[in-house]
């Protein structure tokens, strides 16, 4: 439970508002850092969850396909231009980014992990990957500004870190593929 302590008390760290202010300030931070920072909170509390109420999860999420498409659908939603911009704006918005993102996408991605096959997780990471170089495109090649919070060139600099993070999510699943993983078990 030591674990469930640490993200209870990363996720109280985040939801402070100088915190919180400071890394939405900058595009790429707000994305790709408090972002996966909050899941990560709900990440490290998802034990306690899970030892709390073990028949739900196991009813609810018995081969880890659906925690796994409620977490892509939850972090594809706060990919959205739109849906960062209302965080930022609305304070209900926000408060659901502070919920959603530990809470839905966070615990159910530690309960349906260990639970999926490796094609599930494949498909997991091609859809992320995929998403990321889109992302990234759509942010480096569109002139217009998308997000009203945010300068042009923070736009810019999230496109090429969407497109790092999706070359390093590849590089990731070639050395899967193409490394004997055996002697290391």
């Amino acid at each position: 439970m030591k674990q469930a302590k640490y993200g209870l008390i990363l996720y109280l760290f985040m939801i402070l508002p100088p915190v919180s202010s400071l890394l939405e300030s900058i595009m790429i931070v707000h994305m790709h850092m408090q972002m996966p920072l909050l899941i990560i909170s709900g990440f490290l509390m998802a034990p306690y969850f899970l030892q709390k109420c073990p028949k739900f999860f196991e009813k609810w999420n018995q081969n880890g396909i659906p925690g796994i498409l409620l977490f892509i659908i939850i972090v594809s939603y706060w990919m959205l231009p739109r849906a960062m911009d209302e965080a930022l704006t609305i304070p209900f918005v926000e408060a659901f980014k502070f919920f959603s993102l530990p809470f839905l996408a966070g615990i159910p991605l530690r309960d349906s992990w260990k639970k999926l096959h490796s094609i599930g997780k494949d498909i997991t990471f091609v859809y992320f990957i995929l998403t990321f170089v889109i992302l990234g495109w759509i942010y480096v090649a569109v002139d217009e500004q998308i997000c009203n919070n945010y300068l042009m060139i923070e736009q810019k600099t999230l496109g090429w870190g969407s497109l790092a993070t999706a070359a390093i999510l590849i590089i990731y699943l070639l050395q899967l593929i193409f490394f004997d993983h055996s002697e290391f078990e």
